[in-house]
């Protein structure tokens, strides 16, 4: 289905270059001479790069019907990430390049949101926060502040995350996953 230049908006997501966006920010200008166009900050939901786009009154704009479902983490195998549908149990392979640097923060049996465009994994998303495990760090010493620096940590995952200082072996983290994978509080 074509979009008019006036149902550009933020979330809608279109069919671009043989790529799928999601517009993050729309902007209609209606200068005192000329016609009227829409400036757009667009979001490719395979690469995660953003780029502006301008659009005029006679521009065909594809609307892309993005599905999404609710899948689990499974396993990896070969450099495929194995998930399975929540709803209808299907085995759904993704690969290395949709994952992306989120794979470090991949967990057994986590819940996370995967994004289809006519039957091709887009990309998944992670739940903001996950609770992790610290497996191995130096230990912290009594008076130490989470004010007085960092040190890495590694997590049940593998990955190395940087806490604060009176961060212990066997404690419990919660991780923000928005930023990359930083320290957000430790949990009791």
């Amino acid at each position: 289905m074509a979009l008019s230049i006036t149902e550009i908006k933020s979330g809608v997501t279109i069919f671009l270059d043989g790529d799928v966006y999601v517009c993050v920010d729309a902007q209609h200008v209606k200068p005192g001479k000329g016609a009227a166009f829409v400036r757009a900050r667009l979001r490719n939901m395979k690469s995660n790069n953003i780029q502006e786009k301008t659009f005029r009154g006679d521009d065909k704009i594809e609307q892309a019907y993005v599905d999404e479902r609710k899948l689990q983490y499974q396993y990896t195998s070969g450099g495929v990430y194995h998930f399975m549908d929540t709803e209808n149990f299907e085995e759904i392979a993704v690969s290395a390049e949709s994952v992306g640097d989120k794979a470090k923060l991949l967990k057994d049996n986590l819940e996370i949101q995967g994004y289809f465009f006519r039957g091709d994994t887009l990309s998944i998303a992670l739940p903001n926060f996950i609770e992790f495990n610290i497996m191995e760090t130096e230990p912290g010493f009594k008076g130490d502040s989470s004010k007085s620096g960092n040190k890495p940590a590694r997590i049940d995952t593998g990955a190395t995350i940087q806490v604060p200082l009176f961060i212990n072996v066997g404690d419990k983290i919660k991780v923000d996953t928005r930023t990359g994978g930083t320290y957000a509080e430790r949990i009791n």
